[in-house]
Order: structure tokens, then sequence, then C-alpha cells
């Protein structure tokens, strides 16, 4: 269910069939969260969308415009999904892309859907991420490996599933960053390859920095789970989530990602 929608500023739930979002996933999105009647981290999931249009050659949509309609779909509510769309835009066919076109916008609302925010179980997808060193750190609209990743398991089956690249090493979450703690240090995957760059991820390493504690963006393999202390993943909408198993490994320490919810100030809305 949609609680609100605007499609380049106009309530509609139609978009037109020759977009190039729709055609060949050519366009960006982020998803934030609403809580407390604020949109969480906004000025991130801008800055990110709009890194990721020059790195495409998308058309940006005007700043002050799309802020304008967040505000609009957001006005009057407590908390919420808030997504933002941004395609090539519309018209002709073929993959060549055209400097011209005017780029698409949609800004949608959906309700927010408490789910499970410790203790995950999470599984080994078979599904693996293919690397493109262009694509990497951007959240680019093709995300038809995490749809087939999350088709491996069954509602309730498992919480979440851990994804790797083609050559094995771990990149995240179907939906999420990964955290590890090994030997005292917090380590992520460096994404140099494939992955989104999350805005959680993002802030989560900021307060290490404040806490002190050593962080590390680095190649991670499934060893390097295998031997962790605490295992945790990270979600814009979700925050920060202790990973209770993945498949046979077991964790029961979350103490560092108690401390990282506490230092953001992160509560479920």
């Amino acid at each position: 269910m949609t609680l609100a929608m605007l499609i380049n500023g106009q309530p509609s739930k139609l978009l037109r069939a020759d977009d190039r979002g729709l055609q060949y996933g050519d366009g960006l999105f982020e998803t934030v969260l609403l809580a407390h009647g604020r949109v969480r981290f906004l000025d991130d999931h801008l800055r990110r969308l709009f890194a990721g249009c020059d790195r495409l050659g998308i058309n940006a949509p005007d700043a002050a415009t799309l802020r304008g309609e967040i505000a609009q779909v957001t006005a009057g509510r407590d908390r919420g999904v808030l997504k933002i769309i941004v395609t090539r835009g519309a018209g002709g066919r073929g993959y060549r892309p055209s400097n011209a076109m005017a780029s698409t916008r949609v800004v949608a609302l959906y309700p927010f859907n408490p789910s499970p925010q410790a203790g995950l179980r999470l599984r080994w997808c078979e599904i693996r991420l293919g690397r493109n060193a262009r694509l990497a750190g951007i959240k680019h609209l093709n995300r038809l490996e995490q749809v087939l990743a999350q088709s491996e398991w069954q509602e309730g089956e498992a919480d979440e599933g851990v994804m790797l690249d083609t050559e094995g090493e771990v990149v995240c979450a179907t939906s999420a960053n990964v955290f590890a703690v090994r030997d005292g240090v917090l380590v992520t995957p460096d994404l140099r390859f494939c992955g989104v760059q999350g805005v959680m991820r993002a802030q989560v390493l900021k307060a290490a920095a404040r806490l002190r504690l050593t962080a590390s963006e680095e190649p991670l393999w499934p060893h390097d789970l295998e031997t962790a202390s605490e295992v945790f993943i990270t979600n814009a909408v979700r925050g920060i989530r202790s990973v209770a198993s993945l498949d046979s490994l077991q964790w029961s320490e979350t103490g560092v990602a108690t401390r990282m919810a506490n230092a953001l100030s992160l509560s479920e809305p």
C-alpha cells in the first residue's frame, strides 16, 4: 500500500511504458526512514543519489524541487518508508542514452512495517554478485541478483541472506551491509567491485571513529565471519541489527552493535 506518490511532481501511480527505468533499469533509488516526522539522514541519501546520477550520466533533478516533493509526501506523517526513484527518463528505444533526456522523478511514501531488530537468523545465498567497479557503491535500479537471492528461502525460514561475489568475497546481505568484529577490530567489506555504500554503513564507520574503535574497510571472506566474535547488519530503514546465526554459525555477542546504536540514537520508530 502506498500512502502517497508523486511522479514528476504530480499525484499519480502511472509511469510511462517507455521510461528507461522500466525498460532497462536505467536509474537509481533511495529508501529512507521517516521517524517521528523527520526524514532520517536525508542529506546523505540525496548526496549518494546525486553522485549516482553523475556516475551514470543521468540529468539529476533539481535539488530544491526534489526536497519540496519529499516534504509534500511526508507532510503530516509520523513514520513511514520514503522511496525516491530517479530514472534517465522516457522516450525512444535502444540501449544508447540521450544526453538531452529529462529525468523522471518518483517520490513515494509506504507504511513502516516492524521486523526483528536483533537475534537475526541469516543464511548463505547461492546466487553470486557480479563484479563491476563502475557500478560499485551506487544504488542503481538493477536488483535482480537480490531478487533471486531472496527467492532462495521461504518466509520464516531466515531473516536475511549473506551474498558473496563471483570470486567468493563477502559483499553484503541482500538488503543490508555486513559488519563483523574480529580480534577487537570492526571490519566491513570494502565494496570496491560491487555492493551499495550504505548510508547507515557510513554512519557506523563515523561513530566508530568518534568512539575510538578501530574500524577497517577491507576484502572479507567467509572465514572472516566464521572467526568473528560478533556480526551485525545495517540498513537505513532497519538500523543496526545483531546477528544470532548464519547457517550453522552462532553468535551471542552484541556489545559493539549496541554501542553503535546508542551512539547514533537509533530506536524503533
